[in-house]
């Protein structure tokens, strides 16, 4: 149990998830070919699945007196589990995930792609021993890597595929993948700005130069809240210009509520929050509105074969 703790086995099922929703309820009703067979992706998930857990490791080896003041209840470190512990843990990890991934980079027959592995555990790695220390460099890495979970599911299943009489449709569906990792950095981005609020104290105890120990909680809060604008707005038009003009309704109906609604609640509220109860309860609402923008791929999917 503790174990399912450190490598925080909730977001890793999310993660998991979002994969196998992208390839299963999307890519697989095109009639196109992929690159990879059913097992073979399932180890691709496999593959990003260990290391994104080997960063939790790593990053909980680092926060440990962080966590103590901020998440006391949280920690593992040097209580279930010794910090050697876990050393090998993520050590094990990573092998594992970079393994599978030179694996998969073989049978597309792009030895190269490898490094795609490589550079996200170099990244979670430098993120928790340095670059979450450098004000708002950290929240991007973090961003930044769960976006690229989404674009390697194009570069492994979708791009090796491409042949001349398929490359419009299949660069048309690897365009709505980076659609969907753009709307993921963005919302993660957010909200790793929103727990940098949460955890501030901690944060300021560990000589951690994040934004609100910078420039104030209050002040950040703002900030966040204008940064929101930027996806709502976004989102408005992807939704007028591909959803309302294509008759989607259900699809539209459903990103407004589930989506926009949300994001636009997250706006008005983090704009006067104060307490880190307040902060934890819009991070929440931001991993809810990442998680039913995911789900959306679903809903266009059944929408547009309803349509048709």
């Amino acid at each position: 149990m503790k174990f399912l703790k450190l490598i925080r086995y909730q977001n890793l099922l999310m993660l998991a998830f979002m994969q196998v929703l992208f390839r299963y309820a999307f890519l697989k009703g095109q009639n196109i070919p992929l690159a990879l067979s059913d097992w073979q992706y399932g180890l691709l998930v496999l593959s990003t699945v260990l290391i994104a857990a080997a960063g939790y490791v790593i990053n909980n080896i680092f926060d440990t007196e962080t966590d103590k003041i901020n998440k006391p209840n949280d920690v593992i470190i040097g209580k279930g589990i010794s910090e050697a512990a876990g050393y090998n843990i993520y050590i094990t990890l990573n092998i594992a995930g970079v393994a599978i991934g030179f694996y998969l980079s073989n049978v597309i027959q792009r030895p190269g792609f490898a490094t795609i592995f490589i550079l996200i555990a170099s990244m979670l790695y430098f993120y928790s021993t340095t670059l979450k220390q450098i004000m708002i460099l950290g929240n991007i890495i973090v961003a930044l890597v769960l976006a690229l979970s989404v674009i390697i599911i194009g570069i492994f299943d979708i791009f090796p595929a491409i042949i001349p009489e398929n490359k419009a449709q299949m660069t048309s569906l690897f365009s709505i993948l980076t659609d969907y990792a753009l709307f993921a950095f963005m919302i993660n981005f957010i909200r790793e700005i929103v727990k940098d609020i949460e955890d501030v104290n901690g944060d300021y105890n560990q000589g951690m130069n994040t934004l609100p120990i910078a420039i104030g909680t209050s002040r950040t809060a703002k900030i966040a809240s204008v940064i929101s604008i930027v996806p709502f707005v976004l989102l408005l038009l992807y939704i007028k210009n591909y959803f309302v003009e294509n008759g989607l309704f259900i699809a539209t109906l459903y990103a407004f509520i589930l989506v926009l609604a949300p994001l636009l609640y997250f706006i008005i509220k983090v704009f006067s929050a104060k307490s880190p109860k307040e902060f934890h309860h819009l991070s929440t609402v931001l991993k809810l509105i990442l998680l039913f923008g995911i789900l959306s791929i679903v809903v266009i999917t059944l929408n547009i074969h309803y349509n048709a």
